[in-house]
């Protein structure tokens, strides 16, 4: 009995030391637990996977009680950010259920009984309910995307670079990261957090990039992958105007280049006055 004493004690001062080494890796830290559903080691490493972000968050779930530890920094995500990635991954919280053709593509060993699942959708169709009688009472609200700040600021840097104009465009770019950072991820649709969380680290990397850069043709190469990451984005957003998606074939040694455009005129970016028209458009976007 004592050494059953000895072992429990031993666990629970290994676990608080764990806990403690990642919080000192993790600046603002906090500490919460939430049950999220499960059954094996696949889902442990799904779990933590999609719950992880370096420096931001960390999580650890525990296959036999269910119960995850989160460790986050609370000026750069939340719980409900968190739970949100884990159940796009396919598991299901109290908060947040997995998509279905998510889960039925999970491995047979991870397919957990979805307790919450019918609960879930009946408060979920009061929810909706209760925001289309809002709606007619408040008709004077208009809905914003939640995307609509960094959009905008995209066109804006892509103006720039017409332009030829680096500090601007620079500028513009710490604008950008700025939006970034500050986007509400439980604001966004399910596809449009899918996207995001595919594109976010792309999106932030190339735009810090021109912000710290005053040489246009560096500030053009990394707008070839901002421009590609926008383009997924509007793909699943709203947009209440017509967006122009446009190609450049001689830019990128030949390889070609896209940009997005609210006007149909051929404004290139990447060469600016050198070669204005010099593209067309491949697409227009409108949903």
């Amino acid at each position: 009995m004592e050494q059953i004493k000895n072992t429990l004690l031993l666990f629970t001062a290994l676990v608080s030391i764990t806990i403690s080494s990642c919080s000192a890796k993790i600046k603002n830290a906090k500490t919460e637990t939430v049950k999220i559903y499960g059954n094996c080691t696949m889902c442990k490493a799904t779990i933590e996977k999609a719950g992880n972000l370096k420096k931001v968050a960390q999580v650890d779930w525990n296959k036999d009680t269910k119960i995850t530890t989160f460790i986050y920094d609370t000026t750069k995500t939340n719980q409900t950010e968190i739970l949100k990635r884990i159940a796009l991954a396919g598991f299901d919280s109290e908060q947040f259920l997995a998509p279905d053709d998510v889960y039925a593509k999970l491995p047979e060993c991870c397919h957990y009984d979805r307790v919450y699942k019918s609960d879930f959708v009946q408060k979920e169709k009061v929810e909706t309910h209760s925001l289309q009688n809002h709606s007619k009472t408040s008709e004077m609200e208009v809905e914003v995307n939640p995307l609509k700040a960094i959009f905008d600021t995209y066109f804006s840097l892509k103006d720039a670079l017409v332009k030829s104009d680096q500090k601007s465009a620079s500028t513009i770019a710490k604008n950008l990261l700025s939006n970034i950072m500050e986007i509400k991820m439980e604001k966004l649709s399910t596809e449009e957090h899918t996207v995001w969380m595919k594109v976010m680290s792309s999106l932030k990397s190339n735009t810090d990039k021109i912000s710290k850069s005053t040489n246009v043709e560096k500030q053009r190469n990394a707008f070839m992958g901002i421009s590609a990451d926008i383009y997924d984005l509007i793909k699943v957003s709203k947009q209440e105007d017509k967006i122009y998606h446009q190609h450049c074939p001689m830019y990128n040694d030949g390889k070609g280049a896209n940009w997005l455009s609210k006007e149909n005129k051929i404004k290139n970016p990447y060469y600016g006055s050198q070669m204005l028209t010099c593209g067309k458009t491949v697409e227009t976007i409108n949903k």
